[in-house]
């Protein structure tokens, strides 16, 4: 009940527009990672809501979001579970790990937290990428976009929720971990696909996304190493 009635008063809301459903709908009994940009704490919202069928999502959220008794009883309805940032959950990570392997969905944010970037996407974190890499599941980029003057969310404001394109795992090397080389470049390519999304996807009147600026250098061991400084 609980989602049918958030989809309503959430389009009542805002004005929504979901891009790239189709991404979605061919999964079967697969397990995915949708991987979303992070700009508002009710993002997790949008995105469910834009998906609205198929088995329930695990959402996973910062554990401060269920200190507001209301945000609390939204997310569980959703599917949320709390992480707690810094504190090595592992089990509870197992748990979301072995339900992706089962089929079901995850929605983690690449990002680790809210961007604070001026509206533009901030530094990706590993934690979406490894939890890809063991459970075996493409990672299906998300971009949200808030079409306002300062790429934030506004009540009543035009938002799109866009899909794109899966993206493979990064592969698991011999120490059951991705290499740092596998997670640079699936962290490069949702970003890419990210900055897609927008472009394609703005309003003629927003502006364009800055491009990351990447420069390589070597460490000390000879091994190619990529600093990233997103511009905006």
């Amino acid at each position: 009940i609980a989602i049918p009635v958030a989809w309503l008063l959430w389009h009542i809301g805002f004005r929504i527009q979901v891009i790239g459903r189709e991404n979605l709908k061919n999964r079967g009994t697969k397990g995915f990672i949708i991987a979303p940009t992070h700009i508002s704490a009710i993002d997790p919202v949008f995105v469910v809501l834009a998906r609205f069928w198929g088995k329930r999502m695990v959402v996973m959220a910062k554990e401060e979001l269920f200190k507001n008794a209301f945000l609390k009883w939204i997310f569980t309805q959703f599917g949320a579970v709390a992480v707690a940032r810094g504190k090595g959950d592992t089990q509870m990570l197992d748990h979301v790990i072995e339900g992706c392997r089962e089929g079901r969905g995850v929605l983690i944010f690449a990002e680790g937290t809210r961007s604070k970037n001026e509206g533009w996407p901030g530094k990706l974190k590993s934690g979406a990428f490894v939890v890809a890499a063991e459970a075996g599941a493409p990672i299906i980029p998300c971009r949200i976009i808030y079409c306002t003057k300062d790429r934030e969310m506004h009540l009543f404001c035009r938002v799109k929720v866009c899909f794109g394109a899966p993206i493979s795992a990064p592969q698991l090397g011999e120490e059951g971990k991705p290499s740092s080389a596998k997670l640079r470049e699936t962290k490069h390519l949702v970003e890419d696909a990210w900055r897609q999304l927008y472009q394609e996807n703005k309003l003629d009147w927003m502006p364009d996304q800055p491009l990351p600026q990447r420069r390589e250098i070597r460490t000390r061991n000879g091994e190619e190493k990529l600093h990233e400084d997103t511009a905006g």
